[in-house]
């Protein structure tokens, strides 16, 4: 069998997507707390604080804060031995500059990951996944080299707290997001290229003293980073659109090569110094950087881009999908986010070729609108034909490429609030919440079809997929 009998198999969430309860039991507002909903037509607005009339779907999401019980219960019926989520910084530190930790918060997660343990599945734990404490915008998010100590002094804090109840830690979620979506990743409102590398300098140097301090604390504990799997295809042989293609997975790579190499490409420090930008590198820096390095990486995979001389590479709207190429080979989702299979054996490889370190395939899975029919089930055979084809992929990426992968949680194994659009109606989940995007329903939980499917799956360490 191809998959190792420990292979870690799940679901993945993010605390701002799923919990809701943005202000209970004394949990400040983080960026997302002021994203409005939007759709595949509308952009999500960020609005000064909490403006009266607006709807923020972070605020209830699918109230997993009072429903983590019976959605974790759910998750060990499907199998899972790995549960993938966030911890909202917002709810330890309510303005992220504290001294003292929120108790309430702590003992929240405390909760959680006894819940999980209760059922034999390990929590995977996310210290950022778009949680920044909105207060600290007004000190100039990640460009404030201040926010680097209370990032460290936050993730010691839940390292001590947890450190024997959660194993496996990631630090930034797709932290190579600050190359296309800067607000999300750092607080940023369109920033220059020299301010996305001084905030990407900032949290580089904070995660690697975060892997510092979590060796510490536990010497058994695997930090590993978190890459958007932006993977692409040049627009044609062209040797300027291969280039240019080169150049755009060069820059995107960089971020690995940072976290888990310890350094700078040379290629990159060529270009800052090109263009005038001087990063902020205090002294032992780079000392930092080469002591951090990660035991892993994980990555996302949901699509693949085409790039090319016309643009350069440059990534615009929503997960990049704007590249201005198109790929007539790749069928698309309604959402217009390319379902390419073979294209997460590609990335599989491009990583654990240049890297040579462990994989988790953390992210991946099919946005879709589910119907729920009069006799109340769901049948989502798209989702089932989606996921199995990847996981193939990913079984002839160990199989034939030996490339070593540790784990794959499936995205929102749970339906959830969609980050990019704020929308409901994005379903990913195996379960699916009765709720709109308006906030408005029941919040029931209901098993779709690719529920037992994914179960069989599990039972079968990936051997059965039909």
């Amino acid at each position: 069998m191809p998959f190792p009998k420990n292979f870690l198999w799940g679901g993945a969430t993010a605390a701002n997507q799923c919990e809701g309860a943005h202000d209970v039991e004394g949990k400040g507002l983080s960026i997302v707390d002021v994203m409005t909903a939007g759709s595949r037509e509308k952009a999500r607005e960020i609005t000064e604080g909490i403006v009266e009339g607006q709807y923020y779907p972070s605020h209830i999401a699918i109230d997993h804060y009072h429903h983590f019980e019976e959605d974790i219960a759910l998750f060990a019926e499907m199998g899972f031995n790995v549960y993938r989520l966030s911890i909202n910084w917002t709810r330890i530190f309510p303005n992220g500059d504290e001294v003292e930790p929120n108790i309430k918060g702590l003992e929240f997660y405390d909760r959680v990951f006894d819940a999980c343990h209760k059922y034999g599945i390990e929590p995977l734990v996310t210290l950022s996944h778009f949680e920044m404490p909105y207060a600290l915008i007004k000190e100039g998010a990640w460009l404030n080299r201040k926010l680097v100590d209370y990032f460290v002094h936050y993730a010691e804090t839940v390292f001590m707290r947890y450190k024997d109840k959660v194993k496996y830690w990631l630090t930034f979620n797709e932290i190579n997001n600050l190359l296309t979506n800067a607000w999300l990743a750092g607080g940023l409102m369109n920033p220059s290229e020299a301010e996305r590398a001084i905030a990407s300098h900032h949290q580089l140097v904070a995660s690697a003293l975060a892997v510092i301090k979590a060796r510490e604390i536990n010497p058994a504990f695997k930090v590993g980073m978190m890459y958007n799997g932006h993977f692409a295809y040049p627009n044609s042989c062209d040797p300027e659109d291969v280039e240019s293609t080169n150049h755009f997975m060069r820059k995107m790579l960089s971020y690995c090569d940072v976290q888990v190499r310890g350094t700078y490409p040379s290629f990159l420090k060529i270009e800052y110094a090109q263009k005038g930008i001087e990063l902020p590198i205090h002294d032992g820096d780079m000392e930092i950087l080469q002591k951090g390095t990660v035991d892993f990486i994980s990555f996302s995979y949901y699509l693949t881009h085409v790039t090319g001389k016309e643009t350069k590479g440059i990534l615009r709207g929503i997960n990049g999908l704007q590249t201005g190429y198109k790929n007539p080979y790749v069928k698309v989702s309604d959402w217009g986010w390319g379902i390419n299979p073979k294209g997460l054996r590609h990335g599989l490889n491009v990583l654990y070729d240049r890297y040579q370190v462990p994989l988790m395939v953390v992210e991946n899975g099919l946005g879709a609108v589910d119907v729920v029919r009069e006799d109340g089930t769901i049948q989502d055979d798209y989702r089932i034909d989606y996921l199995r084809e990847h996981i193939r992929e990913m079984k002839k990426a160990i199989e034939i490429d030996g490339v070593e992968i540790w784990g794959y949680t499936a995205w929102g194994p749970i339906d959830i609030i969609s980050a990019g659009t704020g929308e409901m109606m994005k379903r990913y989940g195996f379960i699916y919440v009765d709720l709109d995007d308006h906030g408005q329903g029941s919040l029931k939980r209901i098993k779709k079809a690719s529920f037992d499917w994914y179960k069989r799956v599990i039972a079968s360490n990936g051997e059965e997929l039909e």
